[in-house]
């Protein structure tokens, strides 16, 4: 029998966070059963009514926790990844949950939606940021250039030198939208120690700059999030985690350069970086333009040469667990050998399926945890976590063209572009 949360006072779960989809408790309370988890509850639109199940059906697990279950646990070691179960729960507590944090929710998510009410369950996972110690959230993005095989002549001079997310980063600012601008995430992946620590440090200072705003980092302390600012009074908990003895008035470079020492062994020894560029690549072999041409080439009308195709993946259904099973254990077996210049329209299935999973590796976290011990050598106990592996869906393929394609336009138009270096895939960050 899975558990029921709502055994539990809602009181006993802190709120930590929020993303697009999904809103995240810590559990603070007594019961065995809940220690160290933390409960992720599927979010709804304001403008839309609480989800609802006829009486007699049975809503499905989350399909977060099917899909790490039986198809990224197939790719990243268990031990990269938090536990995951289904859990069950019901409307009039989650109401009352819903009730009590709604004033701890950023404004403008509050403005957007709220906790759907109308669900029968919910995903119980690690805590990873609760209890005694600090974490930190990053959220790597983007971690190569592609090559040039598949772009246009007029594309592969901007996308072979300046990665996506530096250019999407300058698309936002140009909209005024909030934007990790300086942060380049090959200097995160490149396993070179003084470009990792200038990743962290640009990540430390838009933190700071924005006030947390930009969701590239997070920092959290004993399962609070910290609300940064230039203020070093509202870092005092993560002076008091990190530096010898606790300042009234910490140094923001002294406590930027003391997170950044704590953090940069973890990155440059872990495999996980390099675990996700490889997938990111390789699952994006031909980039977002030979996929469309692959498309085109598959579904161009016969007879018909004036009479344009569908747009990518107009029609096409999304791939179930097991067909998305079956394309992880040909790539697993055949990916490397497969003639990827010469990609035939028989595997067009293949390579949308693909991109739909570099996709997932795209837009995943990683959370470092910082746990205290009692040795004196080693004081703390660093683990390092992907989170947020959700399957994409095929209908967004379509809409991610057209925003490559605007994302491009703009930068091309820069006359001093950025030059970011790719190392390519580099095998110390594999596992043996």
């Amino acid at each position: 029998m899975p558990l029921n949360v709502a055994s539990t006072p809602p009181a006993d779960w802190k709120y930590i966070s929020e993303g697009g989809s999904s809103i995240v408790f810590s559990y603070i309370g007594t019961s065995a059963d809940f220690i160290g988890t933390a409960l992720r509850l599927r979010k709804i639109d304001n403008r839309l009514p609480y989800t609802e199940y006829a009486d007699g059906v049975e809503e499905s697990d989350d399909p977060s926790i099917l899909f790490q279950h039986r198809i990224i646990e197939k790719l990243v070691e268990p031990q990269y990844l938090p536990r995951l179960e289904s859990v069950e729960t019901d409307r009039a507590w989650l109401e009352q949950l819903a009730k009590q944090t709604e004033e701890k929710r950023p404004a403008d998510r509050r403005a957007t939606d709220r906790i759907d009410a109308g669900r029968k369950k919910a995903v119980l996972a690690t805590d990873l940021v609760g209890g005694l110690g600090w974490a930190v959230e990053i959220k790597p993005k983007w971690g190569f250039l592609p090559t040039p095989k598949y772009l246009s002549k007029t594309t592969a001079p901007v996308k072979t030198q300046t990665c996506r997310f530096c250019m999407h980063s300058h698309m936002k600012t140009t909209e005024s939208e909030d934007a990790a601008l300086g942060y380049c995430p090959l200097d995160l992946y490149s396993g070179d120690e003084d470009r990792v620590r200038k990743a962290l440090h640009t990540l430390w200072d838009i933190w700071i700059g924005s006030s947390g705003s930009v969701n590239n980092l997070k920092v959290f302390v004993e399962g609070g999030m910290l609300k940064p600012s230039t203020l070093p009074s509202t870092l005092r908990p993560l002076a008091g985690q990190i530096l010898s003895s606790e300042d009234e008035s910490p140094d923001l470079d002294t406590l930027r350069d003391a997170f950044t020492s704590a953090l940069l062994p973890v990155l440059l020894k872990t495999p996980v970086l390099g675990l996700l560029s490889k997938y990111q690549r390789e699952f994006d072999v031909l980039d977002i333009e030979g996929l469309s041409a692959l498309w085109k080439q598959a579904n161009q009308p016969l007879g018909s040469p004036d009479v344009p195709p569908p747009v990518l993946g107009a029609g096409l259904k999304q791939p179930s667990l097991e067909e998305i099973e079956a394309f992880v254990e040909i790539y697993l077996a055949k990916h490397s050998t497969m003639d990827h210049d010469h990609p035939d329209t028989a595997n067009l299935k293949y390579y949308c399926i693909a991109y739909l999973l570099s996709a997932s590796f795209k837009d995943c976290s990683i959370i470092i945890r910082l746990q205290p011990t009692k040795d004196e050598v080693e004081p703390w106990r660093k683990t390092i976590t992907v989170i947020d592996l959700d399957v994409k869906s095929m209908d967004r393929l379509h809409k991610w063209e057209k925003l490559d394609q605007k994302i491009v336009a703009e930068y091309a138009v820069l006359t001093d572009p950025k030059r970011c270096v790719d190392q390519g895939l580099r095998e110390w960050a594999l596992p043996a």
